[in-house]
């Protein structure tokens, strides 16, 4: 190959990451990955259905945009274990956005049209956030918060299965409100007894092969065994609802016609969408990655679920997300690369058009465990554990995301975590770390008086160290703690800044240290830098700081700038300092 081939070859594999995996593919993992994709094709059919009817769309586009954004992912996406498919936080958006366009004439045919409009246009928004670099959002995803999150979605999801499990459904959208509707349903007599043995045993089943059994698969033992029992004892006779007869047909390729005028008025649905849909994919592969030891690459996801939007625009689908309970269950059946959603789709395909039957007596209780199973391996409870260990703030942090997805829901849980992340980012700008230091006998340099409180200074000299850039919102503070430093008794000659620590200073903190340098010297008191940064100096003399302030009290070291002082006042170490 030439080398403009070779250089065009590498970019088309960083455009389309799922070229690799052939080549890194390892044999040992052929099985675990059909296996995995066979176990998920269960959860495939029945949530593709029920997340259409959500939209308000007809079931079968459910199943096209499940095969095609699974597809166009494992060739455009960058996670080898994160699936794709209908979500259920955005199904009430779409319906929202389309259903008032259709609503004069209710034609289901247009409002499938309208849906694959809308993915096209979210998938569009995509591609153009990646190529924006807007990829960044993943940095704003912190340990702590990413905990939070996957405690408050496994609980989230944990609550939501129970009213399946136990044979009987809820009308809610909310964590309190499936909770509230499965405690009713049970106390008024709405539990299934057949449903609940059959979702219970199913647990039971998965978790006791997956600890004592880790290499059988066990969601799959479960299912076969399941379909068994509704032949054997006629669950459906005794009220257990079965997935049922799978609608028969092929996704065929349709560019949506709609009318012009309906096209700006999606425009906001679709960004609202692709919004939502950003920030749960980049939270939950961030989430997945942290797990597996992977980097998430923010660009290259964007470019990932803009083309399986794409897709299912092309193929009468909707706009689609990351799923993190069918991701779970992928991990927990073994997933190692793509070709899990790969076998998936093709599967949903096969059923479609040669055995739209296969599934049909797969008891529904059977797929709430597989789920709840799921959902428990999310939690991260050692992990919480160990943060409330280490760090009570940042704990914090994570029972304020777990609470925000389990109450406020998955979504605006994930907005109010980033959100804290970003406050407490710039709390620690705000308010950091700052102290005096001191030369501490038998330790070269000096150091944190409130570690060494043996710690000795010069007669008149202060050395003061703020561990933080100097800027508009935090030079108040800066300036106050060396007001108080100046007010000590003896009075201070020097207050000599260690100003290594400090990685930037703004206009605003530039003026502030000026009038604070014509304060102290009026008072006696002399401000000196010491370890300036070359990047911070040259941005002080552009300021005028360094016209304003004496121009022999900035030194290159701590130890000069001391050496200096001594000098200019004779002042000594005490003997053996």
């Amino acid at each position: 190959m030439t080398k403009t081939g070779r250089r065009r070859m590498g970019s088309l594999r960083r455009v389309m990451p799922g070229l690799d995996v052939p080549a890194t593919y390892q044999k040992e993992w052929f099985g675990k990955d059909i296996i995995s994709g066979v176990v998920l094709a269960t959860l495939l059919v029945p949530q593709g259905m029920a997340y259409a009817e959500l939209a308000g769309l007809p079931t079968i586009t459910g199943l096209y945009t499940t095969i095609l954004c699974l597809l166009a992912y494992a060739v455009f996406g960058p996670s080898r274990i994160l699936v794709l498919g209908p979500d259920s936080a955005l199904g009430p958006m779409i319906a929202a956005t389309v259903l008032p366009l259709v609503a004069s004439d209710g034609d289901p045919q247009k409002a499938v049209a309208l849906a694959s409009l809308l993915a096209i246009m979210v998938g569009l928004i995509m591609v153009l956030a990646s190529v924006a670099k807007f990829g960044f959002i993943a940095d704003l995803i912190s340990k702590p918060t990413m905990i939070g999150y996957m405690n408050g979605l496994a609980l989230t999801i944990l609550v939501g299965q129970l009213p399946k499990l136990f044979g009987f459904s809820v009308s809610s959208e909310t964590f309190v409100g499936d909770l509230v509707g499965f405690v009713q349903g049970v106390a008024n007599g709405e539990t299934v007894v057949a449903a609940a043995a059959v979702g219970v045993a199913g647990i039971v089943l998965i978790l006791a092969l997956q600890r004592w059994l880790p290499k059988v698969p066990a969601v799959l033992v479960m299912v076969v065994l399941a379909i068994a029992a509704t032949t054997v004892f006629d669950l459906a006779a005794r009220g257990v609802s079965l997935v049922g007869e799978l609608p028969r047909g092929f996704p065929p390729f349709t560019i949506p016609n709609v009318e012009l005028s309906d096209i700006g008025l999606m425009f906001a649905g679709a960004l609202g969408i692709a919004l939502v849909s950003l920030t749960d994919t980049i939270s939950n592969s961030s989430a997945f990655a942290a797990r597996s030891g992977q980097e998430v690459h923010g660009n290259q996801e964007m470019i990932g679920i803009g083309a399986a939007n794409l897709a299912a625009g092309f193929f009468q689908g909707f706009p689609v997300s990351t799923s993190g309970s069918r991701t779970a269950v992928a991990e927990r059946s073994g997933s190692k690369t793509q070709l899990t959603g790969v076998t998936g789709a093709v599967l949903v395909l096969l059923m479609l058009v040669l055995l739209p039957g296969l599934f049909r007596n797969l008891p529904q209780p059977a797929l709430a465990a597989v789920v709840i199973t799921a959902s428990v391996s999310l939690a991260d409870i050692p992990g919480t554990v160990h943060l409330w260990r280490q760090s009570k703030s940042e704990v914090s942090l994570s029972l304020a995301a777990f609470l925000g997805v389990a109450f406020l829901g998955v979504l605006p849980g994930i907005g109010i975590a980033v959100g804290l992340s970003i406050l407490n980012i710039f709390r620690r700008a705000w308010w950091p770390y700052e102290t005096v230091i001191g030369r501490v006998p038998g330790y070269e340099g000096f150091h944190d008086v409130n570690y060494h409180p043996d710690a000795k200074h010069l007669p008149g000299l202060v050395i003061y160290r703020w561990d933080a850039p100097v800027f508009f919102a935090n030079v108040k503070p800066f300036r106050d703690n060396i007001r108080q430093l100046a007010r000590a008794e003896p009075k201070p000659r020097w207050i000599l800044l260690a100003a290594e620590p400090i990685t930037d200073v703004d206009t605003t903190a530039a003026d502030v240290l000026i009038e604070l340098d014509r304060e102290l010297d009026a008072q006696g008191t002399s401000l000196v830098f010491a370890e300036l940064k070359h990047r911070v100096k040259d941005k002080i003399e552009l300021y005028g700081l360094k016209q304003e302030i004496d121009p022999h009290h900035f030194y290159p070291t701590l130890d000069a700038a001391v050496e200096a002082y001594m000098a200019l006042t004779g002042a000594q170490w005490s003997a053996g300092d």
